[in-house]
Protein backbone atom coordinates (compact mmCIF):
# COMPACT_ATOMS: atom_id res chain seq x y z
CA UNK A 1 0.00 0.00 0.00
CA UNK A 2 1.79 3.63 -1.15
CA UNK A 3 0.42 6.85 1.00
CA UNK A 4 1.59 10.56 -0.40
CA UNK A 5 2.18 12.63 2.42
CA UNK A 6 1.26 16.05 0.72
CA UNK A 7 3.89 18.07 3.55
CA UNK A 8 6.85 16.83 5.23
CA UNK A 9 6.56 19.72 8.28
CA UNK A 10 5.66 18.72 11.92
CA UNK A 11 2.24 17.49 11.62
CA UNK A 12 3.73 15.27 8.03
CA UNK A 13 6.70 13.79 9.37
CA UNK A 14 5.33 14.30 13.53
CA UNK A 15 2.32 12.60 13.07
CA UNK A 16 0.45 11.48 9.64
CA UNK A 17 4.02 9.91 8.01
CA UNK A 18 4.29 7.74 11.22
CA UNK A 19 0.52 6.84 11.49
CA UNK A 20 0.78 5.78 7.47
CA UNK A 21 4.82 3.99 8.30
CA UNK A 22 3.58 2.23 11.08
CA UNK A 23 0.26 0.88 9.07
CA UNK A 24 1.79 -0.63 7.03
CA UNK A 25 2.09 1.88 4.13
CA UNK A 26 5.02 2.77 1.88
CA UNK A 27 4.97 6.65 2.37
CA UNK A 28 6.20 9.42 -0.33
CA UNK A 29 6.70 12.57 1.60
CA UNK A 30 6.09 15.33 -0.84
CA UNK A 31 7.82 18.70 0.10
CA UNK A 32 9.36 21.79 -1.46
CA UNK A 33 12.53 21.70 1.21
CA UNK A 34 15.22 20.24 -1.22
CA UNK A 35 17.79 20.11 2.23
CA UNK A 36 15.27 18.24 3.57
CA UNK A 37 14.36 16.17 0.84
CA UNK A 38 18.02 15.11 0.23
CA UNK A 39 18.06 14.32 4.14
CA UNK A 40 15.36 11.89 4.15
CA UNK A 41 16.42 10.31 1.23
CA UNK A 42 19.98 9.91 2.26
CA UNK A 43 18.92 8.76 5.43
CA UNK A 44 16.17 6.34 4.77
CA UNK A 45 14.48 7.10 8.18
CA UNK A 46 13.96 9.81 10.97
CA UNK A 47 13.24 9.03 14.71
CA UNK A 48 10.57 10.73 16.53
CA UNK A 49 10.80 11.82 19.81
CA UNK A 50 7.68 11.76 22.09
CA UNK A 51 8.23 13.95 25.35
CA UNK A 52 7.05 14.03 28.67
CA UNK A 53 8.15 16.78 30.88
CA UNK A 54 11.96 15.24 31.39
CA UNK A 55 11.38 11.78 30.14
CA UNK A 56 11.69 10.71 26.28
CA UNK A 57 11.44 7.48 23.66
CA UNK A 58 12.59 8.02 20.52
CA UNK A 59 10.71 5.95 18.07
CA UNK A 60 12.26 5.09 14.09
CA UNK A 61 9.77 5.64 11.30
CA UNK A 62 11.27 4.67 7.73
CA UNK A 63 9.82 2.85 4.97
CA UNK A 64 9.54 6.44 2.88
CA UNK A 65 10.78 8.21 0.50
CA UNK A 66 10.76 12.01 -0.22
CA UNK A 67 9.77 13.62 -3.38
CA UNK A 68 10.40 17.36 -4.07
CA UNK A 69 7.18 19.07 -4.51
CA UNK A 70 8.61 21.48 -7.16
CA UNK A 71 9.11 18.38 -9.75
CA UNK A 72 5.12 18.42 -10.74
CA UNK A 73 5.37 15.71 -12.47
CA UNK A 74 6.92 13.21 -9.85
CA UNK A 75 4.63 14.07 -7.63
CA UNK A 76 1.72 13.93 -9.90
CA UNK A 77 2.19 10.68 -10.92
CA UNK A 78 2.83 9.45 -7.26
CA UNK A 79 -1.22 11.01 -6.51
CA UNK A 80 -2.11 8.93 -10.00
CA UNK A 81 -0.32 5.77 -8.35
CA UNK A 82 -1.29 5.75 -4.85
CA UNK A 83 -4.03 4.10 -2.36
CA UNK A 84 -3.73 6.63 0.57
CA UNK A 85 -3.41 10.38 0.48
CA UNK A 86 -2.90 13.31 3.12
CA UNK A 87 -1.85 17.10 3.44
CA UNK A 88 -0.72 19.03 5.99
CA UNK A 89 0.70 22.07 4.28
CA UNK A 90 -1.19 25.20 5.83
CA UNK A 91 -4.45 26.66 4.80
CA UNK A 92 -2.26 29.37 2.53
CA UNK A 93 -0.69 26.73 0.32
CA UNK A 94 -3.87 24.49 -0.37
CA UNK A 95 -4.32 27.19 -3.53
CA UNK A 96 -0.57 26.26 -4.20
CA UNK A 97 -0.61 22.59 -4.57
CA UNK A 98 -4.59 21.85 -5.90
CA UNK A 99 -3.16 22.34 -9.30
CA UNK A 100 -0.57 19.21 -9.20
CA UNK A 101 -3.41 17.40 -7.30
CA UNK A 102 -5.67 17.86 -9.97
CA UNK A 103 -3.03 16.48 -12.58
CA UNK A 104 -2.27 13.81 -10.52
CA UNK A 105 -6.33 13.11 -10.17
CA UNK A 106 -6.62 13.54 -14.12
CA UNK A 107 -3.93 10.67 -14.87
CA UNK A 108 -5.57 8.59 -12.00
CA UNK A 109 -8.77 8.96 -13.60
CA UNK A 110 -7.23 7.39 -17.02
CA UNK A 111 -5.54 4.63 -15.70
CA UNK A 112 -7.90 3.04 -12.79
CA UNK A 113 -11.72 3.49 -11.24
CA UNK A 114 -10.43 2.87 -8.10
CA UNK A 115 -11.47 5.44 -5.34
CA UNK A 116 -8.75 7.31 -3.60
CA UNK A 117 -8.92 9.08 -0.18
CA UNK A 118 -7.47 12.07 1.01
CA UNK A 119 -7.16 13.06 4.74
CA UNK A 120 -7.05 16.74 5.35
CA UNK A 121 -4.75 17.74 7.94
CA UNK A 122 -5.66 21.67 7.81
CA UNK A 123 -6.18 24.45 10.54
CA UNK A 124 -9.44 25.21 8.43
CA UNK A 125 -13.16 25.34 9.17
CA UNK A 126 -14.62 23.20 6.03
CA UNK A 127 -11.22 22.49 4.62
CA UNK A 128 -12.69 19.37 2.78
CA UNK A 129 -15.06 22.02 1.04
CA UNK A 130 -12.24 24.62 0.59
CA UNK A 131 -9.72 21.64 -1.11
CA UNK A 132 -12.37 20.35 -3.22
CA UNK A 133 -13.05 23.30 -4.88
CA UNK A 134 -9.38 24.40 -5.78
CA UNK A 135 -9.27 20.88 -7.27
CA UNK A 136 -12.64 21.10 -9.24
CA UNK A 137 -11.89 24.57 -10.73
CA UNK A 138 -9.21 22.67 -12.65
CA UNK A 139 -10.93 19.43 -13.77
CA UNK A 140 -13.75 19.82 -16.82
CA UNK A 141 -17.33 18.76 -16.26
CA UNK A 142 -16.93 14.61 -16.77
CA UNK A 143 -13.63 14.83 -14.52
CA UNK A 144 -15.52 16.71 -11.63
CA UNK A 145 -18.45 13.99 -12.08
CA UNK A 146 -15.16 11.25 -11.74
CA UNK A 147 -14.07 13.25 -8.86
CA UNK A 148 -17.29 13.58 -7.13
CA UNK A 149 -17.63 9.53 -7.28
CA UNK A 150 -14.14 8.32 -7.13
CA UNK A 151 -12.37 11.14 -4.47
CA UNK A 152 -12.79 11.30 -0.55
CA UNK A 153 -12.14 14.22 1.49
CA UNK A 154 -11.80 13.74 4.72
CA UNK A 155 -11.63 16.09 7.15
CA UNK A 156 -9.40 15.14 9.92
CA UNK A 157 -8.99 16.54 13.50
CA UNK A 158 -5.28 17.14 14.38
CA UNK A 159 -5.24 16.79 18.38
CA UNK A 160 -1.78 16.03 18.58
CA UNK A 161 0.73 18.89 19.94
CA UNK A 162 3.62 19.58 17.87
CA UNK A 163 6.05 22.33 19.16
CA UNK A 164 8.46 24.23 17.42
CA UNK A 165 11.40 22.35 17.30
CA UNK A 166 14.12 23.88 18.51
CA UNK A 167 17.86 23.01 18.27
CA UNK A 168 17.72 21.91 22.11
CA UNK A 169 14.88 19.42 21.01
CA UNK A 170 16.96 18.38 17.87
CA UNK A 171 19.69 17.38 19.64
CA UNK A 172 22.17 17.36 16.83
CA UNK A 173 19.76 15.66 14.55
CA UNK A 174 18.10 17.58 11.73
CA UNK A 175 15.66 15.40 11.04
CA UNK A 176 14.49 13.99 14.74
CA UNK A 177 10.55 15.72 15.54
CA UNK A 178 9.33 15.97 18.90
CA UNK A 179 6.15 15.43 19.83
CA UNK A 180 3.41 14.57 22.76
CA UNK A 181 1.85 11.29 23.20
CA UNK A 182 -1.37 11.92 22.45
CA UNK A 183 -1.70 10.29 18.78
CA UNK A 184 -5.25 9.76 17.94
CA UNK A 185 -6.26 10.93 14.63
CA UNK A 186 -9.99 11.49 14.92
CA UNK A 187 -11.23 11.60 10.83
CA UNK A 188 -14.53 12.56 9.08
CA UNK A 189 -16.21 8.44 8.76
CA UNK A 190 -18.70 10.18 6.17
CA UNK A 191 -16.00 11.85 4.03
CA UNK A 192 -14.66 8.24 2.56
CA UNK A 193 -15.37 6.80 -0.47
CA UNK A 194 -13.14 3.38 -0.46
CA UNK A 195 -13.06 0.87 2.34
CA UNK A 196 -11.65 2.74 5.90
CA UNK A 197 -7.92 2.19 6.04
CA UNK A 198 -6.92 0.14 9.38
CA UNK A 199 -4.38 2.39 10.80
CA UNK A 200 -2.90 3.06 14.08
CA UNK A 201 -5.14 5.82 15.96
CA UNK A 202 -7.37 6.21 13.09
CA UNK A 203 -10.74 7.02 14.38
CA UNK A 204 -13.63 7.40 11.96
CA UNK A 205 -16.15 9.36 13.42
CA UNK A 206 -19.63 10.50 11.99
CA UNK A 207 -21.17 13.12 12.82
CA UNK A 208 -17.47 14.52 12.28
CA UNK A 209 -19.01 18.40 12.88
CA UNK A 210 -18.66 17.67 16.83
CA UNK A 211 -15.11 17.04 16.78
CA UNK A 212 -14.25 19.72 14.54
CA UNK A 213 -15.90 22.12 17.15
CA UNK A 214 -14.57 19.92 20.23
CA UNK A 215 -10.43 20.52 18.38
CA UNK A 216 -11.50 24.12 18.21
CA UNK A 217 -13.92 25.39 21.00
CA UNK A 218 -12.54 23.04 23.75
CA UNK A 219 -8.66 22.18 22.52
CA UNK A 220 -7.69 25.43 20.80
CA UNK A 221 -10.04 27.97 22.58
CA UNK A 222 -8.66 26.54 26.04
CA UNK A 223 -4.91 26.44 24.86
CA UNK A 224 -5.22 30.46 23.67
CA UNK A 225 -7.05 31.07 26.92
CA UNK A 226 -3.91 29.66 28.81
CA UNK A 227 -1.57 31.53 26.43
CA UNK A 228 -3.21 34.99 27.25
CA UNK A 229 -3.76 34.54 31.02
CA UNK A 230 0.06 33.13 30.66
CA UNK A 231 0.93 36.56 28.63
CA UNK A 232 -0.76 39.06 30.96
CA UNK A 233 1.06 37.17 34.03
CA UNK A 234 4.60 37.46 32.68
CA UNK A 235 5.01 33.48 32.00
CA UNK A 236 7.03 32.51 29.24
CA UNK A 237 5.55 28.71 28.65
CA UNK A 238 2.22 27.47 28.39
CA UNK A 239 3.72 24.21 30.98
CA UNK A 240 4.65 26.91 33.10
CA UNK A 241 1.13 29.41 33.07
CA UNK A 242 -1.10 26.41 34.09
CA UNK A 243 0.46 25.18 36.90
CA UNK A 244 -0.89 28.98 38.26
CA UNK A 245 -3.72 27.95 40.42
CA UNK A 246 -5.68 30.81 38.67
CA UNK A 247 -5.01 30.35 35.39
CA UNK A 248 -6.05 26.88 35.74
CA UNK A 249 -9.33 27.23 37.10
CA UNK A 250 -9.80 30.02 34.94
CA UNK A 251 -8.79 27.96 31.67
CA UNK A 252 -10.78 24.56 33.30
CA UNK A 253 -14.13 26.87 33.71
CA UNK A 254 -13.72 28.63 29.63
CA UNK A 255 -13.36 24.78 28.84
CA UNK A 256 -16.48 23.33 30.74
CA UNK A 257 -18.45 26.18 29.46
CA UNK A 258 -17.47 24.95 26.17
CA UNK A 259 -18.12 21.43 27.32
CA UNK A 260 -21.63 22.36 28.27
CA UNK A 261 -22.39 23.90 25.04
CA UNK A 262 -21.09 21.04 23.15
CA UNK A 263 -23.44 18.30 25.36
CA UNK A 264 -25.95 20.24 24.99
CA UNK A 265 -25.56 20.98 21.23
CA UNK A 266 -24.70 16.98 20.11
CA UNK A 267 -25.90 15.09 23.46
CA UNK A 268 -22.37 13.84 23.25
CA UNK A 269 -21.07 11.48 26.40
CA UNK A 270 -20.50 13.54 29.07
CA UNK A 271 -17.82 11.56 30.75
CA UNK A 272 -15.42 11.12 27.85
CA UNK A 273 -15.83 14.88 26.87
CA UNK A 274 -15.01 16.04 31.00
CA UNK A 275 -12.15 13.37 30.22
CA UNK A 276 -10.88 14.90 27.34
CA UNK A 277 -10.93 18.47 29.11
CA UNK A 278 -8.91 16.66 32.10
CA UNK A 279 -6.28 14.99 29.99
CA UNK A 280 -5.96 18.44 27.98
CA UNK A 281 -4.93 20.02 31.21
CA UNK A 282 -2.59 17.66 31.46
CA UNK A 283 -1.08 17.76 28.35
CA UNK A 284 -0.89 21.46 28.25
CA UNK A 285 1.55 21.07 31.49
CA UNK A 286 4.16 18.99 29.68
CA UNK A 287 7.14 20.92 30.11
CA UNK A 288 9.05 19.28 27.39
CA UNK A 289 6.86 20.40 25.08
CA UNK A 290 8.33 24.45 25.43
CA UNK A 291 5.50 25.92 24.00
CA UNK A 292 5.45 29.47 24.74
CA UNK A 293 2.76 31.96 25.53
CA UNK A 294 3.79 33.94 22.56
CA UNK A 295 3.65 31.69 20.02
CA UNK A 296 0.16 30.04 21.21
CA UNK A 297 -1.40 32.96 21.79
CA UNK A 298 -0.08 34.49 18.41
CA UNK A 299 -2.48 35.56 15.16
CA UNK A 300 -5.08 37.31 17.44
CA UNK A 301 -6.94 38.34 14.52
CA UNK A 302 -7.34 34.93 13.50
CA UNK A 303 -8.48 33.62 17.09
CA UNK A 304 -10.95 36.33 17.51
CA UNK A 305 -12.36 35.88 14.00
CA UNK A 306 -16.41 34.99 14.25
CA UNK A 307 -15.99 31.34 13.94
CA UNK A 308 -12.97 30.68 15.34
CA UNK A 309 -11.61 29.49 18.83
CA UNK A 310 -12.49 32.62 21.02
CA UNK A 311 -15.56 34.19 19.57
CA UNK A 312 -17.04 31.34 17.74
CA UNK A 313 -16.81 28.71 21.28
CA UNK A 314 -18.84 31.80 23.16
CA UNK A 315 -21.32 32.47 20.31
CA UNK A 316 -22.18 28.57 20.72
CA UNK A 317 -22.60 28.79 24.56
CA UNK A 318 -24.65 31.56 24.28
CA UNK A 319 -27.07 29.86 21.41
CA UNK A 320 -27.06 26.34 23.71
CA UNK A 321 -28.43 28.84 26.70
CA UNK A 322 -25.02 28.93 28.64
CA UNK A 323 -23.34 32.24 29.71
CA UNK A 324 -19.71 31.96 28.67
CA UNK A 325 -18.24 34.15 31.39
CA UNK A 326 -14.34 32.44 31.60
CA UNK A 327 -14.24 32.35 27.47
CA UNK A 328 -15.11 36.01 27.36
CA UNK A 329 -11.91 37.10 30.06
CA UNK A 330 -10.26 35.20 27.65
CA UNK A 331 -11.24 37.37 24.75
CA UNK A 332 -10.88 40.22 27.14
CA UNK A 333 -7.09 39.48 27.51
CA UNK A 334 -6.86 38.87 23.66
CA UNK A 335 -8.24 42.09 23.21
CA UNK A 336 -5.75 43.65 25.05
CA UNK A 337 -2.76 41.95 23.96
CA UNK A 338 -3.65 42.92 20.82
CA UNK A 339 -3.97 46.74 21.48
CA UNK A 340 -0.59 46.63 22.75
CA UNK A 341 0.90 44.66 19.84
CA UNK A 342 -0.40 47.36 17.28
CA UNK A 343 0.74 50.13 19.59
CA UNK A 344 -2.89 51.62 20.88
CA UNK A 345 -4.16 52.44 24.27
CA UNK A 346 -5.92 50.43 26.60
CA UNK A 347 -9.10 52.36 26.56
CA UNK A 348 -12.41 50.65 25.95
CA UNK A 349 -13.14 52.74 23.05
CA UNK A 350 -10.25 50.84 21.42
CA UNK A 351 -11.22 47.65 22.50
CA UNK A 352 -14.34 48.35 21.36
CA UNK A 353 -12.99 49.26 18.17
CA UNK A 354 -10.93 46.13 17.83
CA UNK A 355 -13.56 43.50 19.07
CA UNK A 356 -16.10 44.59 16.49
CA UNK A 357 -13.50 44.84 13.61
CA UNK A 358 -12.05 41.10 14.92
CA UNK A 359 -15.14 39.55 15.67
CA UNK A 360 -18.02 41.10 13.33
CA UNK A 361 -20.16 41.05 16.55
CA UNK A 362 -22.24 44.34 16.91
CA UNK A 363 -22.04 46.30 19.85
CA UNK A 364 -25.58 45.69 21.22
CA UNK A 365 -24.66 42.08 20.95
CA UNK A 366 -24.75 40.23 24.26
CA UNK A 367 -21.30 38.50 23.69
CA UNK A 368 -19.45 42.10 22.95
CA UNK A 369 -21.51 43.53 25.80
CA UNK A 370 -20.18 40.65 28.30
CA UNK A 371 -16.13 40.62 26.63
CA UNK A 372 -16.27 44.70 27.69
CA UNK A 373 -17.29 43.90 31.02
CA UNK A 374 -14.27 42.43 31.73
CA UNK A 375 -12.32 45.02 29.82
CA UNK A 376 -11.74 47.71 32.59
CA UNK A 377 -10.29 45.43 34.70
CA UNK A 378 -7.45 44.31 31.98
CA UNK A 379 -6.89 47.65 31.59
CA UNK A 380 -6.81 48.25 35.00
CA UNK A 381 -3.87 45.70 35.30
CA UNK A 382 -6.01 43.77 37.74
CA UNK A 383 -4.70 40.64 39.17
CA UNK A 384 -5.40 37.16 37.93
CA UNK A 385 -6.92 36.70 41.15
CA UNK A 386 -9.50 39.65 40.65
CA UNK A 387 -10.03 38.30 37.10
CA UNK A 388 -10.63 35.21 38.47
CA UNK A 389 -13.31 36.23 40.88
CA UNK A 390 -15.00 38.18 38.73
CA UNK A 391 -15.73 35.58 36.16
CA UNK A 392 -16.88 33.28 38.97
CA UNK A 393 -18.67 36.15 40.22
CA UNK A 394 -20.93 37.16 37.59
CA UNK A 395 -21.01 33.49 36.52
CA UNK A 396 -22.35 32.59 40.06
CA UNK A 397 -25.01 35.92 39.24
CA UNK A 398 -26.39 35.27 36.23
CA UNK A 399 -27.78 31.49 36.77
CA UNK A 400 -31.04 32.27 38.18
CA UNK A 401 -32.20 30.01 40.67
CA UNK A 402 -30.79 26.57 41.40
CA UNK A 403 -32.16 23.75 42.75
Amino acid sequence: MRAVMYGAGNIGRGFIGPVFSWGGCFVQFVDVNQGLVDALNARGSYPLRVIRDEAHEDLPVDNFEAINGRDQDRTAQAIADCDLMATAVGAAILPLIAPVMAEGLKRRFAKTDKPLDIIVCENLMDADQVLAQLIKQRLDPEEQALFDARVGLVEASIGRMVPVQTEAMRAGDPLRVCVEEYAFLPVDKAGFKGQIPELPGLTPFTPFDYYIRRKLYVHNMGHATCAYLGHYAGSTYIAQAIRDADIALVTQNAMLESFTALYRRFQAPADALLNHIYDLLGRFANTGLGDTCQRVGADIPRKMAREDRMIGSALLCLEMGVRPDYIALGAALALGQYLKEQGRPLTEAEALKALLALSGLGPQEELAQIIMAYFPLVAANASLRELRLAAWENKRRCLGPVV
